[in-house]
């Protein structure tokens, strides 16, 4: 499966950052071994059911540490029997759009 997933903090620094606590939420997949991207609004991570949810709820749990209320956002692509899909979905689309 691959999940994008988005941890909002609703405590931020005195500029009205979050990244010190997104970066230790991303720091919690990272340090997972599960594959992986962050971009500018998801981090997306793919495995097992199991796992990748596992991980989802400690980087939450990270992020609670530092703030009182912690927003979630969860899309999960379940398809088993697929995996290395958080490139491979990418590649089909490229390769389509220089066709």
């Amino acid at each position: 499966m691959i999940v994008a997933f988005s941890i909002s903090p609703t405590s931020a620094d005195e500029t009205g950052s979050v990244s010190e606590a997104v970066a230790a939420a991303v720091r919690v997949v990272k340090e997972s071994g599960l594959p992986y991207e962050l971009n500018s609004m998801f981090t997306n991570v793919e495995g097992e059911w199991d796992e990748v949810m596992a991980v989802v709820k400690k980087a939450v749990d990270v992020v609670a540490e530092v703030s009182p209320r912690v927003g979630l956002v969860i899309k999960a692509d379940i398809r088993p029997g697929w995996d290395g899909q958080l490139a491979a979905k990418v590649e089909r689309v490229e390769r389509l759009l220089d066709s």
